[in-house]
């Protein structure tokens, strides 16, 4: 039977930006073999929408609990969007 997969979007707030989060996101996603993007918000927060298999997401949003070591992380709030999940997969980038 194949890996499910799904799709999150999670915003982050905390002091996660000026701390390579971005970057720090987008290298644990490659690892993980995930697609995706992450992105600063002009409130302070970081969001995140990344797809994949269900053990990758699962290792992305605990890893997105603590962040890099520079990072203080405050709360994660994870969405499952009801849109469908790109059926191509594509390297994940920082906005």
């Amino acid at each position: 039977m194949p890996d499910q997969h799904r799709m999150i979007k999670a915003i982050i707030r905390g002091k996660v930006q000026g701390v390579w989060f971005r970057r720090s996101t987008q290298e644990k996603a490659i690892s993980l073999n995930l697609s995706g993007w992450v992105r600063n918000l002009t409130n302070g927060d970081v969001e995140v929408v990344a797809w994949g298999d269900n053990a990758s997401i699962d290792a992305l949003e605990q890893w997105l609990g603590c962040g890099p070591e520079q990072a203080r992380v405050d709360s994660v709030a994870i969405d499952n969007p009801s849109q469908s999940i790109p059926t191509t997969a594509t390297p994940f980038e920082i906005r």
